[in-house]
């Protein structure tokens, strides 16, 4: 297709309708075993993502039905509009319960819906404009394929194609519920071009990094392939549902999330009080973390000290036998309040934000832990410091499913430790921990590349 049309028609789609619940039928979309046949590492990547499983995450559907229950099916289509589309444009939900919904519509957010993306009404809410047929849209101008037609669609290299969904707004208050793509518009990320993809569909994680590959059998090699992987900080659906791959992903995106910093005395007398401070920078993230459905969310610093025989002297943010957490500082994440201004988990009940403690791109936050230095201590004391995070409080995994039948996991995203010593021990015999805090992304490949390029540069010579 000459530019002019392509510019044409990607003008006629924004200036569309969004489309709307039961304009198509299921049998319009391809499944996506068909795309497997040649496109089979994309597609093996999809499988067992969130995406995937958008439509069977257990949670989700226990979230789903509360909410519908108590809305009187007013979230049915809202909700579901992102976690099967299918389902929606195919009109095959309502009703909530599923008993409607074909296989297709049950793979969420697969291959066929998102390549028929051919337009958007903005960003939220999912405004999607789709086409189903023998066109797909996607990110490159030149492909060719025997099967279906391909068109290019600049949409698909802008964050605003993620925007559609990770961008939620209260269907009736407005209020805004989920604000990952909002956050990334507002940041330094987003006025360096550095998009979602550039994070989220690369093996980098943190950074862009190219991953050369073929798009499909037959197809011409390039020097990047968007991964279809597309992980965020979930480790908990993923291991209900068995998708060890994704849960390992999962966890390794959250340990490069953020990094700690410490300042505490090195030397401390018995009897004296300790004043530990302890920062937080979202240092990985171009969204504030947590995010998501943050007002479930849980991120928050476990902080230990003990002497060298082991006895505890201090602790925070530990968790009991249920669950619970202990003497936390702070719990990082939102606080939704309903109409009669009571804190509520319950997101389609809410109609205001009480509070909000998430750390935002790039930025700091500090907190400061006290504890008084016994008359026992055994020297020297060590403080430990562990960025926690968790899907989902215990308790209400609790409520939703029933005692003892998921444990929701508690992944430590990073750790600092120092050390305080006896006054008496010499200078030179205190040594501090290496930091076990990650580098900055990118910055470990660049110092060894420079490394390596000195010891060649030496050699030569």
């Amino acid at each position: 297709m000459a530019i002019a049309a392509v510019i044409l028609l990607f003008g006629l789609a924004h200036a569309a309708e969004p489309t709307a619940s039961g304009e198509f039928s299921s049998s319009d979309f391809t499944e996506s075993d068909r795309c497997k046949e040649c496109h089979a590492i994309t597609t093996v990547q999809w499988e067992g993502t969130m995406h995937s499983n958008a439509y069977v995450d257990p949670f989700y559907l226990k979230e789903f039905h509360a909410a519908s229950e108590d809305t009187d099916g007013l979230v049915d289509s809202f909700c579901s509009r992102c976690h099967t589309p299918i389902g929606v444009v195919a009109g095959e939900i309502p009703p909530a319960d599923g008993s409607q919904l074909s296989e297709i519509a049950k793979e969420g957010v697969n291959c066929d819906f998102c390549h028929t993306v051919s337009g958007s009404d903005g960003t939220g809410n999912a405004p999607f404009i789709v086409t189903p047929g023998d066109t797909k849209w996607g990110p490159f101008n030149d492909s060719e394929a025997s099967f279906h037609e391909s068109e290019y669609l600049e949409l698909y290299t802008q964050s605003e194609y993620c925007g559609m969904c990770h961008e939620v707004r209260h269907p009736v208050n407005g209020l805004l519920i989920d604000d990952t793509y909002p956050v990334w518009k507002n940041s330094t990320y987003s006025q360096e071009d550095v998009t979602c993809q550039d994070c989220h569909m690369t093996p980098g994680i943190t950074e862009f990094e190219a991953n050369p590959g073929r798009a499909g059998s037959g197809a011409p090699k390039r020097d990047h392939i968007s991964l279809h992987s597309i992980v965020g900080g979930n480790a908990f659906v993923t291991e209900m549902l068995g998708a060890e791959k994704e849960k390992e992903m999962a966890i390794e995106r959250l340990e490069m999330a953020a990094t700690l910093d410490m300042v505490s005395p090195e030397i401390a007398n018995k009897g004296e009080d300790v004043t530990v401070e302890i920062s937080i920078t979202n240092s990985g993230a171009g969204h504030n973390i947590p995010t998501g459905v943050s007002e479930i969310r849980q991120m928050w610093l476990e902080v230990k000290a003990t002497d060298a025989e082991g006895h505890e002297i201090y602790s925070a943010g530990t968790t009991d036998t249920s669950g619970e957490i202990i003497s936390a500082n702070t719990i990082y994440n939102n606080v939704l309040g309903d109409s009669e201004g009571n804190p509520t988990l319950s997101f389609w009940l809410a109609d205001r934000v009480l509070s909000d403690n998430r750390i935002g791109p790039e930025e700091t936050v500090a907190e400061e832990h006290m504890f008084s230095l016994p008359e026992d201590a055994v020297y020297p004391v060590t403080v430990d410091a562990t960025l926690k995070y968790r899907s989902a409080p215990q308790d209400l995994i609790d409520h939703l499913f029933g005692e003892d039948v998921h444990e929701v996991p508690v992944i430590d995203m990073v750790e600092k430790s120092r050390i305080i010593y006896d006054p008496d021990t010499p200078p030179e015999s205190r040594t501090q921990p290496q930091s076990e805090s990650q580098s900055t992304p990118g910055f470990t490949v660049f110092a060894t590349v420079a490394a390596l390029l000195i010891i060649y540069v030496l050699k030569k010579q």
